[in-house]
């Protein structure tokens, strides 16, 4: 020690040769404990005699020393190394007065010298950051800012960037750069930089990972360029022609909001008509000759007739001549000639009329079918509704008779064949549809009620497209039809398949199903504002070839308007993706799809089966959806608690029926009747409270004074059964009764309030509050699946098709049913008015008023028979 102390005082000899002075070819450097090991401090001196430590002002002890000696090999002078361990626990003694140091102290003949000041410290990386990165959704192009403060640690923590678990290098992507406070930087948010993003932080002690945050760059949608305005739709008169855009400049993606205005602009437009001039028709035949020696033709300016401003025809429209050469001399005949000439006329009628009522008789008594139907008066009371039974067995009516379908198989035998009218009554010639049954036997195949459905499903598991069908028959209906045609029905659904007659080619039999599918078996995508509408039904199976448009009719939920909606019906290919096959309110690009959009149902026309949904898309905020609101609670209630369920659903009637399942197997109850709430597009959610409840009797365990239902859970329609429930609880067991006030309303909307009054102990069976089921049979076939009987549908069709004088034609008849506004797609099939009476048959069948069709169709006759009256006159 004492060598030690005098070392720390001598100086260079006066005159010594600075050479020989120590000095240091390594000096202890910085470092860092890191857990409990131990580290080394190394120095080492040239020439020197002693070297030692001084650690924080104190001389280490001799025997911590680890000495080296040694001679530079170039000098030839001594070389001593010395080294020391530090630990743990003697930095921690001196813990908060000042920083731990050590340093070297080397000795020569000439003095003494120091070395620099080594810093010990421990070193250490605290978990928690003091910032994270936080998700984020950024438009693109948008600059983004990602914060990260690393924890705190000795030494400081270098900080990198994980972008989906890759490292974010800024020298390979000029768009990145990292801050000195360690915050990353997208100069231009791009659709790429779409990811999960860590800040990671590390030292020697440890690597800390930030929260993994979500960078979501999405797209707004705009608008493309108008296209060119279309050519007029008509060639002369009135017309329209329509331009259009799409949301594809850009397309929206991840979440961007989609264009706000219409996609198709329509303007009128009217094309001028050319003057078309009147020419004569052939003449007709001369008449006979005249009393007066003369005859006549005629002719008439139809060949054509002049239109739009054309001339008329010039000339007579009569010509008369003589018909004899010599003087027109007759002598009058006697009296007793008169006289035997009327006797042999009136003997000759009466023979020809015995002889046709003979034959009229003999006739109706044999076929049973030749009745006249011919004439408008007996065509209203044709229309029968399907119960009706003829009076007598031994004369029945053409126009009440039914053929039995309560068997498998029934036959049809008899002449359908109509016998001709006189020109002064409605024309009503054999339909095509008539012309092959003559008077042949046929056998009708159909499904009867108790067709087994195990044997249907087993024979439909073979195909291909069998494993995109639900399972189980609950939600299916099927059957076996011919060209007769028929019905399928999902009860309490609203959902129904019209396969009109002849829809199938004749000699096809084809095994027909119709299926409801819930939203989470089908996977149908929606993008920006658009909603699912209806249920997602199928029918098929896939590839029938239909010759005619078959009808699917199913729910929706929209309250539709040319201003606030886009509705568009989608159908879902064999590879499985959803295209737009029509949109409603536009011109069709197809004639294979038609849709009718009513109130409360639509009706889709269609020669292909597949999948179909009705998919909306909102113009404006004041679109909106019809939500049905449904309250249900416990039947019982043997405890305190009690629980009341307030279902939002889309208003059609088969997700009512799927609840009203759910809520029987959960032996709930529904509480008075539903309501209906018009849920707009303003991104406002849904929210419910309760009220006026007796405190003295009740008290709610909800925390908040109000639940909410997020706007986008509801918007999309793919989610069926959202609910609140509001839990009570009574203060007594005693208490059974229950009254209170459930508000819902959307947030700056309108909302609906259910006032509830009843009694809890009450054992009230869940049946007692259902809907009633619908009443009919899954599948109809034939005639028992048409209101209007088959011979008056005929006739129908073959009188109204062709174009009539004064409209008494199948133009007129759409315009009694209102349904005018569908006239360019009746003209576009081969049978107008077939097309009108499926859709009328889809539309009321069972309860249709036919006494209302029977007076259109005859008004039309007796409109028609006025005609022939005037001609005649």
């Amino acid at each position: 020690t004492g060598a030690q102390q005098s070392a720390t005082v001598a100086n260079p000899a006066s005159g010594a040769s600075p050479d020989l002075l120590p000095h240091f070819q390594l000096e202890p450097e910085d470092v860092y404990i890191v857990k409990n090991k131990a580290v080394s401090l190394a120095c080492r001196a040239t020439p020197a005699t002693q070297i030692y430590f001084k650690c924080n002002g104190e001389w280490v002890h001799q025997g911590d020393h680890v000495t080296q000696h040694s001679t530079d090999r170039g000098t030839g002078l001594p070389v001593m190394e010395v080294r020391i361990e530090v630990t743990r626990q003697q930095v921690e003694k001196i813990f908060g007065l000042e920083e731990y140091w050590c340093q070297c102290v080397a000795w020569s003949s000439s003095g003494t010298t120091k070395s620099q000041k080594a810093f010990v410290r421990i070193a250490y990386l605290r978990k928690n950051f003091e910032q994270e990165p936080t998700a984020r959704e950024v438009s693109i192009e948008q600059g983004i800012v990602l914060p990260c403060r690393p924890p705190e640690g000795i030494p400081p923590a270098e900080v990198e960037w994980l972008r989906n678990e890759e490292l974010v290098d800024p020298a390979l992507d000029a768009n990145v750069y990292v801050t000195p406070e360690h915050s990353l930087v997208l100069r231009q948010a791009r659709l790429a930089d779409t990811a999960n993003y860590t800040c990671v932080a590390k030292n020697i002690v440890a690597r800390r990972r930030s929260a993994s945050a979500a960078i979501t760059v999405y797209v707004n949608g705009g608008w493309s360029t108008w296209t060119q305005w279309s050519g007029c739709s008509t060639s002369c008169g009135r017309g329209w022609q329509k331009r259009s855009r799409t949301c594809t400049n850009p397309t929206p993606l991840n979440g961007g909001a989609f264009c706000e205005g219409q996609n198709v602009q329509k303007t009128a437009c009217t094309t001028l008509c050319p003057a078309v001039d009147g020419a004569w028709s052939e003449w007709s035949k001369w008449s006979e000759c005249g009393a007066e020696c003369t005859h006549w033709r005629s002719r008439e300016c139809s060949e054509p007739a002049p239109r739009n401003g054309g001339r008329d025809c010039h000339g007579p429209e009569l010509d008369t001549r003589n018909c004899t050469s010599e003087l027109c001399t007759h002598a009058a005949p006697g009296a007793e000639d008169v006289a035997l000439y009327v006797g042999l006329v009136a003997v000759a009628v009466c023979l020809v009329l015995l002889l046709l009522v003979g034959v009229l008789v003999y006739c109706r008594k044999k076929g049973g079918l030749d009745a006249d139907v011919a004439d408008s008066s007996i065509l209203t009371a044709g229309f029968q509704p399907v119960s009706i039974k003829p009076s007598k067995a031994d004369n029945p009516s053409l126009l009440t008779i039914q053929p039995d379908l309560s068997t498998t198989t029934m036959t049809y035998q008899g002449s359908l064949c109509p016998r001709q009218d006189g020109p002064a009554k409605l024309q009503l010639p054999n339909g095509h549809l008539l012309s092959p049954l003559g008077a042949g036997r046929h056998t009708l195949h159909h499904s009867s009620p108790a067709a087994e459905g195990a044997d249907f499903v087993a024979r439909l598991s073979t195909q291909s497209y069998f494993r995109s069908l639900p399972r189980g028959t609950n939600n299916m209906a099927y059957g076996t039809f011919n060209f007769l045609g028929g019905r399928l029905m999902i009860p309490n659904t609203g959902i129904s398949l019209l396969i009109p007659p002849d829809a199938i080619p004749r000699g096809k039999i084809y095994e027909v199903y119709l299926t409801l599918h819930k939203q989470e078996e089908v996977r149908l995508p929606l993008a920006g504002c658009q909603t699912l509408l209806s249920p997602i039904v199928s029918c098929g199976p896939p590839g029938v070839l239909l010759t005619r448009p078959a009808i699917l009719a199913m729910g929706h939920c929209v309250e539709a308007s040319a201003e606030n909606w886009s509705i568009r019906l989608k159908k879902q290919s064999c590879e499985g993706t959803w295209e737009d096959v029509l949109q409603l309110g536009a011109e069709p690009c197809t004639e294979l799809y038609y849709c009718q959009l009513e109130a409360q149902a639509c009706y889709v026309f269609t020669e292909q089966l597949g999948r179909f949904a009705l998919v909306g898309e909102s113009l404006s905020m004041a679109a909106s959806k019809r939500l049905k609101l449904v309250l249900f609670a416990p039947a019982a209630c043997p405890s305190l608690e009690y629980n009341i369920r307030v279902y939002c659903l889309s208003d059609t009637q088969d997700v009512l029926k799927e609840v009203i399942q759910l809520e029987k197997q959960l032996g709930g109850q529904l509480i008075g009747a539903p309501r209906v709430l018009h849920f707009k597009d303003s991104y406002h959610n849904l929210r419910l409270s309760i009220h006026d409840m007796p405190s003295s009797l009740w008290k709610s365990k909800l925390l908040a004074s109000y639940q909410e239902i997020p706007f986008y859970h509801i918007w999309s329609g793919l989610q069926p059964f959202l609910h609140c429930t509001f839990t009570l609880e009574r203060l007594s067991t005693s208490t059974c009764e229950l009254a209170c006030k459930i508000w819902v309303w959307q947030v700056e909307g309108d909302g609906q309030s259910f006032t509830v009054n009843f009694n809890i102990a009450k054992d009230t069976r869940f049946s007692d509050w259902l809907v009633p089921d619908e009443v009919g049979t899954p599948a109809l076939v034939g005639p028992s699946a048409f209101k209007i009987p088959f011979l008056i549908r005929q006739k129908i069709i073959s009188s109204l098709d062709p174009p009539g004088t004064r409209g008494a034609d199948w133009r007129t008849l759409a315009q009694k049913l209102n349904l005018d506004s569908h006239l360019s797609f009746f003209a576009s099939k081969a049978s107008p008015t077939a097309m009108i009476l499926n859709l009328w048959e889809a539309r009321h069948f069972p309860n249709g008023n036919l006494s209302q069709l029977a007076a259109a169709v005859a008004e039309i006759g007796k409109q028609d028979g006025a005609l022939f009256s005037e001609a005649e006159c």
